[in-house]
C-alpha cells in the first residue's frame, strides 16, 4: 500500500496525488488525518455508518451549494478515504474577520440564510432532533463522548448535570419544537470559508442534512464566542457582542434553543 510521509493511502488515490506538494491540516477537532493540497483535499478516516450518508450529501449539494467536489472514494483497512477539491478563500476563523465583527457577522448571516433557502424536499439525509438524539444516546452508553472540551459550567461538583447521563435525560425531557431546514450540523467558524467578501465555500459536512434551524444557529454563536473571548485561539477581543449574530440574520435570540443545542452537542 503506497504512503505519503508515512500516511497509507490506496492506489487509486495515489494516483491521482503522486508527486503533489501537500501539507497537513491541523485546524478543527474532527479526529481526521486531513492533507492538503493546491487544490484538494484529503479526509482519512475510520470506517463509519456516517461516511456514506457525507458523500451521498456532498453529490447532492454540488448544483446547490459550494461545497468539495467528490473526486475519489475508496476504504479500505477500516479507513474511509475522500479526495475532494479545495475550497477557496479565507476560514471565518481567520485573524481578519475576528477584527472585524461586523463583517463577520454579516458574513455568518448570509451563510445560514443560504442553507436555509435550498430545498430540502429530496435531501438524502435526515438529522433531526429524534436522530441526534438516538446518536447522543449511543455516545453516553459507549462513553465515547469528551469530556475535555465542554463548557465549564455544564459538569463537575458545580456543574449543570453530575453526568454525562444526567444530561441525557435532560435533553429527552425538554426537546424544544422542530424547523426543519438544510442544516450544516457543525456551523463554526472554521467550516466555513469567504473570499471577495461573499462566502465561498462549506466544509467538515459529517453532519450535513435536513436538521433544525437552530443548531446551527446556536453552534455558529458557541463558536463566534469562543473565537472572540480567547477560548479559541488565545487572542481576546475586546468589546464584541456575539449578539450582534441576532441582529444580522434579523431575529430574536432564543436563550433555551441555544442552550438545547450546545448542551446536546456536549455529547458528541
Amino acid at each position: 500500500m503506497p504512503t505519503l510521509n508515512g500516511i497509507h493511502v490506496t492506489n487509486n488515490i495515489f494516483k491521482i496525488v503522486q508527486g503533489l506538494p501537500y501539507t497537513f491540516d491541523r485546524v478543527g477537532m474532527s479526529g481526521s488525518t486531513i492533507l492538503t493540497f493546491d487544490d484538494m483535499v484529503l479526509k482519512i478516516e475510520k470506517q463509519s455508518k456516517q461516511f456514506d450518508g457525507t458523500v451521498s450529501v456532498m453529490r447532492w449539494l454540488e448544483d446547490k451549494l459550494p461545497v468539495p467536489k467528490v473526486l475519489c472514494v475508496d476504504k479500505e483497512n477500516e479507513l474511509c478515504y475522500l479526495l475532494m477539491s479545495r475550497i477557496n478563500g479565507k476560514m471565518l476563523c481567520d485573524e481578519y474577520f475576528l477584527e472585524r465583527p461586523e463583517e463577520l457577522c454579516e458574513l455568518l448571516s448570509e451563510g445560514l440564510k443560504t442553507l436555509w433557502s435550498v430545498d430540502i424536499s429530496d435531501c438524502p439525509r435526515i438529522r433531526d432532533l429524534d436522530t441526534e438524539l438516538f446518536e447522543a444516546k449511543y455516545q453516553v452508553e459507549n462513553k465515547l463522548y469528551d469530556l475535555d472540551n465542554v463548557e465549564k459550567d455544564t459538569f463537575g461538583e458545580n456543574g449543570r448535570f453530575k453526568t454525562p447521563e444526567d444530561l441525557l435525560q435532560w435533553l429527552f425531557d425538554n426537546k424544544p419544537e422542530y424547523k426543519p431546514v438544510l442544516s450544516h450540523g457543525d456551523f463554526c467558524l472554521p467550516n466555513i470559508f469567504s473570499a471577495n467578501g461573499k462566502i465561498s465555500g462549506y466544509i467538515d459536512l459529517g453532519d450535513m442534512g435536513v436538521g433544525d434551524k437552530w443548531r446551527d444557529i446556536a453552534l455558529c454563536y458557541r463558536s463566534l464566542k469562543h473565537n472572540m473571548d480567547g477560548t479559541f485561539g488565545g487572542k481576546v477581543y475586546e468589546g464584541f457582542n456575539p449578539d450582534l449574530l441576532f441582529e444580522k440574520l434579523g431575529i430574536e435570540k432564543n436563550e433555551k434553543k441555544l442552550d438545547y443545542y450546545i448542551m446536546l452537542d456536549e455529547l458528541f
